[in-house]
């Protein structure tokens, strides 16, 4: 692996020209091919197996004109203070906003709200509920232009018209989140560097690599349902990993020329220690991701491998354009001229670096060290306990959005429960008495407390099978709401045993219920396959079993201390006028599991940056005490510049108004803090200070087995003390190196 990344990066920095001109081409191609791409994304969650995706498939077959798979839309009318929209100019507007939304594309039926008496008991405000023919996802744009079309016709004539449900699209938010990270990263990078020039690399590289990703992304919207959220994710993960593994590359390029190497050498040895760092790391992530497709939810598989492929484009940027971008750069990459003296004086070997004085701290005191991290993770953790999971729905929109209006709107003239009517199946295709089985459904969930109405039964053509229309009272991520799906559900055995017919529970809210359910079954295999897989990949890089099993054990504190955060934040209402929260809601039940899965990865990405440096002092016949001391020299300064920029991208997106992309800002930005700073920073050198020379035993049988990666460089080293260092020749040294060597 470094022999060969090795020999790649002195080959990138050679054909720089070749190499830039490639990358140009396909960010070219990328970019034509996403503006050109028609293709749209989707926010459904549907899981095959669960109740309520059986009762949809019975419905689309014996009630096929209630478009049960179809998108929904609610037009929530309100009239002006002091008048009603029963009688007069109001009255007619209504209608006439109906009239025209049954004409609009691809609806397959539009309910009156005088004719279904869909009109509050003040009568000021009055909805109509829309169905289409197609899922959201396969909505035109034709159609949804139509439904905000005929709603500014509506307010033209004098209503308050909001629109809410899956149909309504959401508007396109702005790129604050993105230009503050940035800023944060470019300062970040020029404190650590004290160099414009080495700074601008990993924000060059950063952006080419997210800009290919986010259009292959859009391309793939033309031919597969993506989710609305995959490009948003694959922007997020897709620059923070990218500056942060350019980062470790120039870092190491720029010591390697201190210790005497020309430029074209200095990239090649870069690559081939500092690049399989970054190739294992972005590994770790990418098998995290991608493996969220074995949940089996399709809008959860599409952010994952979004991300997963950002991913992946970040790795190959950094081991194919930056070591071309060396080339250009050539010696002026060392001018730093924005250094303080103080780190003058460490380079010159006067003094210590915060870093390594913080590494030999926690080493003269481990056991204090993990007491006090395990303690404050612990802590951290405590509201984890208590966290209850739900989809998001218009209620979690942003404030002032159409849906939020409509929302807010709905449930101040009928009630919470009007946002997410339940769908009641009664399936007595089996039964002597389909009516009576129908009756007896209707009778016992109106006798329920928290229902507040229930509409009688209406049946297929053959009368086997009934369509029961239920409204809770409480809203529909509610505890309450979940609670009355699964009492009606338990009344499905009583029913089939007196008349053979079975009881099914559907519609957006029970959906909704039934993924989260899922979800949060899934956390633990899933978390066991990814936790497994990643922990045979670091077996290969760390060629040790303890070490893998201690950043395994430091994840596991970080994502539940995560957790609690994000529960004690978003649920429970803790700071949410500094972190921008309208109001305390349940998790973003997606949240949990697909914070494992990057979490994970970027975890692995810090033990794999700062802990293959220990090895490799270690290998080289360092004592277990000072190869962690000297880990920290090399790379606690870097580390933790990557954390910072990490938190920085990842901070910058609690400024989305979308609940799930500011929940998983919050959630990665604590994430990142936590596990950089407490786990790997103070918690790991810790506990490898305790576990001494055993950190990294490997029983014999299992070092031959394993296949030896060389990720610390060892054969590579061997490979360049046998033979004189191969260097440019003279055109490209002449070009690579335009001005004299400035370290300061």
């Amino acid at each position: 692996m470094a022999t060969f990344l090795y020999r790649l990066g002195r080959l990138a920095f050679r054909r720089r020209r070749l190499f830039l001109t490639l990358w140009i081409v396909v960010l070219a191609a990328v970019g034509i091919g996403a503006v050109s791409s028609s293709g749209t994304t989707t926010d459904d969650f549907t899981l095959p197996g669960t109740q309520s995706q059986r009762a949809i498939d019975l419905l689309e077959k014996e009630f096929p004109q209630a478009s049960a798979g179809g998108a929904t839309a609610r037009v929530v009318f309100e009239a002006p203070p002091g008048r009603k929209l029963t009688s007069g100019s109001q009255k007619s507007a209504i209608e006439s906003v109906v009239a025209d939304l049954k004409r609009a594309p691809q609806v397959a039926n539009v309910t009156d709200p005088f004719a279904d008496r869909q009109v509050s008991r003040t009568g000021s405000i009055a909805f109509a509920q829309v169905t289409y023919k197609v899922p959201k996802a396969d909505l035109t744009d034709s159609a949804s232009d139509a439904l905000h079309k005929i709603a500014d016709e509506g307010e033209q004539a004098g209503l308050k018209v909001s629109l809410g449900g899956n149909a309504v699209q959401d508007e396109a938010g702005g790129h604050a989140a993105e230009a503050l990270g940035l800023v944060v990263a470019a300062i970040a990078l020029v404190i650590t560097f004290g160099s414009l020039l080495a700074a601008g690399l990993p924000l060059l590289t950063a952006i080419f690599g997210v800009v290919a990703a986010v259009s292959v992304i859009t391309i793939a919207t033309a031919f597969w349902d993506m989710s609305s959220a995959s490009s948003t994710l694959a922007l997020m993960l897709g620059l923070a990993v990218a500056i942060d593994y350019a980062l470790f590359i120039v870092s190491r390029y720029r010591g390697e020329i201190r210790a005497g190497h020309d430029p074209e050498e200095a990239a090649g040895r870069a690559l081939g220690t500092a690049g399989s760092a970054v190739v294992f790391a972005g590994l770790t992530v990418i098998i995290a991701l991608a493996g969220l497709s074995v949940i089996g939810i399709k809008m959860l598989t599409t952010m994952g491998l979004g991300a997963a492929f950002a991913v992946a484009v970040a790795v190959v940027i950094a081991l194919t354009l930056l070591p071309a971008l060396f080339g250009f750069a050539g010696m002026r990459i060392m001018r730093a001229k924005l250094v303080t003296s103080r780190l003058r004086a460490i380079e010159r070997g006067e003094g210590e670096a915060m870093g390594v004085r913080w590494g030999r701290f926690v080493t003269r005191n481990p056991v204090r060290m993990v007491l006090a991290s395990v303690a404050v993770l612990g802590v951290l953790a405590i509201p984890a306990a208590s966290m209850r999971l739900a989809l998001p729905d218009d209620g979690m929109a942003a404030p002032g959005s159409t849906q939020r209006i409509a929302y807010d709107t709905l449930s101040r003239g009928f009630g919470e429960g009007f946002n997410g009517p339940l769908t009641v199946v009664v399936d007595a295709r089996g039964s002597d008495d389909a009516k009576a089985a129908a009756q007896d459904a209707v009778t016992v969930i109106g006798k329920m407390p928290d229902v507040a109405a229930v509409a009688p039964p209406v049946f297929n053509q053959d009368g086997d099978v009934a369509l029961i229309g239920a409204v809770p009272k409480g809203s529909p991520a509610s505890e309450a709401t979940k609670d009355l799906v699964t009492a009606i559900r338990d009344h499905s055995d009583s029913l089939r045993e007196d008349t053979d017919a079975d009881l099914m529970v559907t519609g957006t809210t029970a959906v909704n219920i039934d993924v989260s359910d899922k979800l949060g079954e899934a956390l633990v295999p899933y978390l066991a396959i990814v936790v497994g897989l990643a922990l045979l990949l670091l077996l290969l890089v760390f060629r040790s079993i303890l070490v893998p099993v201690k950043a395994a054990l430091g994840f596991l504190l970080s994502i539940v201390s995560t957790l609690g955060v994000v529960v004690a934040v978003f649920q429970w209402g803790w700071l949410k006028d500094v972190f921008g929260i309208d109001e305390a809601t349940p998790i973003v039940s997606v949240l949990p599991i697909f914070m494992i899965g990057v979490v994970f990865g970027l975890a692995m990405d810090y033990e794999v940056f700062l802990v293959t440096r220990m090895r490799e002092e270690y290998v080289h016949g360092a004592e277990p005490t000072e190869a962690i001391v000297a880990g920290f020299r090399h790379g606690a300064r870097v580390v933790t510049a990557a954390a910072i920029i990490m938190i920085a991208v990842f901070s910058g997106f609690l400024l989305d108004d979308t609940a799930l992309i500011k929940s998983i800002g919050l959630g990665l930005a604590v994430a990142v803090l936590l596990d950089a700073f407490v786990v790997r920073m103070t918690l790991v050198p810790a506990v490898m200070t305790l576990l001494g020379r055993r950190a990294w035993a490997l029983p014999t049988w299992l070092d031959r087995i394993l296949p030896n990666v060389d990720v610390e460089g060892e054969k590579l080293r061997e490979v360049l003390q046998a033979r004189p260092t191969a260097t440019p020749d003279d055109n490209d040294r002449a070009e690579a190196a335009p001005t004299p060597l400035h370290q300061g």
